[in-house]
């Protein structure tokens, strides 16, 4: 009974046990009303099995709880029908305490087909995670049907090729198609089997920089109108960036009101507002124009006042939006934004002492897509190095924290058994520290080790403790490029710049 991932707040052993057979369908299970949401309280005894939960939410932790009091066979896809489970009697009372619970999936950079979002989604619920942030735009990719400018999916879905060489080596690229898109119908399946397990998707549409994808399909947006792009073939940023007139605002408030009519209830969207080159509206004169009308000084009070307009017309759809935190430095958010500081704690404290909730996203401890470990026999990442051990200890404690979330940048993932080798276990400990409030105590390594069964069991294609196994050391990565810690010094030093919204690695 101390297998528990994540550490539930009180858990009381109970005299007995309780004979529990697969899907519990002849047991007797009552459920009853709780007052705090996602909260619960599980009571197993020999007359059965009681829930008291806040909501839904609460009612299906407490049967993930359930679930992880029976053997690591219990949760494969199938068990034998006649096989019964010596369950201990056992009371335990629990509530999360941050209410964002999130996994970022980028599937612009490489696209990930549905079944790999619903199976992230059910990762996701096993772990007691609510969030699932979809990264659905940049500039290698537009990843979402539009009914309204089909040329979004039609052009903008695809590249012609993608680099495979690394960033000081001669540029070389792998010379195959590379696309997909999600449908509304898809959306809107995703989000029911979402909402199923407690999972709220939140889309993330991110401009006015990261647009290529947007202006291959529709030049006519773009701070230059008359300049033809393309879906960008390579990582990293291009100035491509939307212009900020009202004809941008309607084409995007259409484009969100798809997204939303297919997603149903979206209490979050996110707009990006990160990494922009504003060269290009410096350089157009209907722009400055435009930006002197509003007596806005500079190129970055429009990037604000641009993300300001979104905010509001997404407050109207009943949605609150989410940008990165240059959206926050560049300065007029609605007071009900919530900001993602990416680039450290010290402009997430920014961010909170004038009023702001945030959702804890720092490239340190919770980009995965760096490294494990400064070795070739990793998988390629993007730098290193960021443990399961560095997310374990990671503290949240702080006033007006929503939560915390991993991110996925998937440069480097592309395929689901990359996502898994990249997501896990390192993901299980961000479910620890997310759920419980604080760093993951002394016996979670013990838990862990034994809660790697339940991977072992479901199929998860995560990174073992010791290092990768050897099919898991596709394509090596490259140790020594890019140092973590010396990014943070670096990110934490651009918040601090009046120029923050340009490109910042």
């Amino acid at each position: 009974m101390h297998d528990f991932l994540p550490a539930p707040r009180s858990v009381e052993p109970l005299p007995g046990v309780r004979t529990l057979t697969p899907g519990f369908g002849e047991d007797p299970v009552s459920v009853r009303h709780h007052v705090a949401p996602e909260a619960y309280t599980l009571t197993v005894t020999g007359a059965g099995v009681e829930i008291v939960a806040g909501d839904a939410s609460g009612a299906f932790y407490a049967t993930q709880t359930l679930r992880q009091l029976l053997p690591a066979s219990a949760f494969r896809a199938a068990v034998s029908g006649f096989e019964q489970y010596e369950v201990p009697c056992v009371r335990i009372t629990d509530a999360p305490a941050l209410s964002w619970r999130g996994a970022h999936m980028d599937v612009s950079r490489h696209f990930l087909p549905k079944h790999e979002v619903l199976r992230m989604i059910d990762l996701l619920a096993m772990h007691k995670l609510n969030r699932l942030h979809l990264h659905l735009a940049d500039d290698q990719g537009w990843r979402v049907e539009s009914k309204a400018y089909p040329r979004l999916h039609e052009i903008g879905s695809h590249r012609a090729r993608t680099i495979t060489s690394r960033k000081g080596e001669p540029e070389a690229y792998d010379e195959t198609p590379h696309g997909g898109f999600y449908t509304l119908d898809d959306l809107t399946e995703i989000a029911a089997y979402a909402r199923k397990r407690a999972v709220t998707v939140v889309p993330e549409i991110d401009v006015p920089g990261h647009a290529s994808a947007i202006l291959a399909a529709y030049p006519e947006f773009g701070a230059d109108p008359s300049e033809s792009h393309r879906v960008l073939e390579r990582w990293g940023i291009s100035p491509a960036i939307l212009s900020p007139l009202p004809k941008t605002i309607e084409f995007l408030a259409t484009v969100f009101d798809e997204i939303i009519g297919a997603l149903g209830e979206t209490p979050f969207f996110h707009i990006g507002g990160d990494e922009c080159v504003l060269d290009a509206w410096a350089a157009s004169p209907a722009i400055t124009e435009f930006q002197r009308d509003r007596q806005l000084a500079t190129p970055g009070d429009l990037h604000a006042w641009f993300l300001r307009q979104l905010a509001d017309l997404l407050a109207e759809r009943g949605s609150r939006a989410v940008v990165w935190d240059e959206a926050f430095v560049s300065g007029m958010l609605r007071q009900d934004t919530i900001v993602m500081p990416w680039r450290g704690m010290n402009v997430a404290k920014r961010a909170i002492s004038a009023g702001h909730d945030v959702v804890l996203t720092p490239v340190f401890p919770l980009y995965f897509d760096y490294a494990e470990a400064a070795s070739a026999e990793e998988p390629a990442a993007l730098g290193e190095t960021i443990t399961m051990g560095d997310v374990a200890a990671f503290d949240v404690s702080t006033e007006r924290v929503l939560g915390a979330q991993f991110q996925l940048w998937s440069e480097y993932i592309p395929d689901g058994r990359t996502l898994d080798y990249k997501a896990w276990p390192r993901g299980c400990a961000m479910a620890e520290i997310a759920w419980t409030g604080r760093p993951a105590s002394a016996d979670f390594s013990g838990r862990l080790e034994r809660h790697l069964r339940r991977l072992d069991a479901v199929g998860v294609n995560y990174r073992p403790l010791d290092g990768p196994r050897p099919w898991q050391r596709s394509r090596p990565h490259s140790p020594g490029r890019m140092d973590v810690i010396a990014v943070m010094r670096h990110l934490d030093e651009l918040t601090l710049s009046a120029d923050s919204t340009r490109p910042s690695m």
